[in-house]
């Protein structure tokens, strides 16, 4: 009853089934809105709850169509801040645009930056997040973050599964420090693919550094987007002799095409958590496991309404 009093959770268009999750966890029911296209494209939003007073929290992906639902999200926290709420949070569970998160050549933006800036300035109190890209991203908005993680999701879910003669594989060499976590909370080795970017769409994997032959191969990764990486890692680990091959990630942004390698790839299961919906071609592939992280930004929303430590969810 508390929570129903004081509390307002409402949802964007990019992942309402999360956000009904989330309610449910919170045993709240999720807030009225009408979201409304004019003829030439603009979108109107209006809130049918009373908000005055209240502590909002907006749940949006900013995931494909990606500047769509950013505006999306940008005119609920103007009008959420019109209606005189008393705080309101961005629950952002997929951040778009973080790849952009600095100059790496001349007269180029670092829209990772704009974003969090615009997001602050239509109204937005404090953000909460799963799996930013990059961590130093928190830095870029000027108002607090909570910061979640998707390894609680997934570590439990392949504790879970008990995988013998396990190797946690880096797919490539920035993402060592994930591997490492999850091979020290599964209690196995830990391998490297090296690998060679081609061009902005293609990677060549070309040696592996530890032994993958006679294991079952754990590959995680924040996101799995054109998934050339991680198919060519499996690829590479098949051809060293490893066992079972499983990938895990937050995100399954599963841009066009990346379903198709994922379906020729020597991998027996690809596990993501439903931070953004399944493509329509990525929904067809059978290896593909959904997990929710609805109770995970459930406990955090509770926690930050409750002015609790959200760190906490960690330990």
């Amino acid at each position: 009853m508390f929570l129903n009093d004081h509390i307002k959770v409402f949802s964007g268009c990019s992942n309402e089934a999360l956000a009904r999750e989330v309610c449910r966890y919170l045993e709240v029911p999720l807030g009225g809105s009408r979201i409304d296209t004019f003829p030439d494209g603009e979108k109107i939003i209006r809130i049918e709850d009373d908000v005055r007073g209240r502590d909002c929290f907006v749940i949006q992906s900013t995931s494909k169509p990606v500047d769509e639902h950013i505006m999306e999200l940008l005119i609920y926290l103007d009008c959420l801040r019109r209606a005189s709420a008393s705080r309101i949070t961005a629950v952002i569970p997929y951040f778009g645009y973080a790849r952009q998160d600095r100059k790496d050549e001349g007269r180029v933006p670092i829209t990772a930056k704009l974003v969090a800036n615009i997001v602050t300035a239509a109204g937005a109190d404090r953000i909460l997040a799963i799996d930013l890209h990059a961590q130093q991203l928190q830095g870029f908005f000027d108002i607090p973050v909570d910061h979640l993680t998707g390894e609680l999701v997934l570590s439990r879910y392949f504790r879970d599964k008990k995988i013998q003669n396990l190797t946690v594989v880096s797919p490539d060499a920035g993402n060592i420090k994930i591997a490492s976590r999850y091979a020290t909370d599964l209690g196995g080795d830990l391998a490297i693919v090296h690998k060679r970017r081609t061009n902005a769409q293609e990677v060549q994997a070309q040696e592996v550094i530890g032994c993958v032959e006679g294991r079952n191969i754990l590959m995680c990764d924040d996101m799995i987007t054109t998934a050339g990486t991680v198919c060519q890692a499996a690829e590479l680990v098949r051809r060293r002799g490893a066992q079972k091959i499983y990938v895990g990630a937050t995100h399954g942004v599963f841009a066009a095409g990346a379903a198709e390698k994922l379906s020729k790839a020597p991998i027996d299961e690809v596990v993501v958590t439903d931070t953004i919906p399944l493509s329509a071609e990525a929904s067809t592939l059978s290896k593909i496991k959904v997990l929710t992280v609805a109770s995970m930004l459930g406990e955090a929303i509770k926690r930050i309404h409750r002015n609790e430590s959200v760190s906490a969810l960690f330990s």
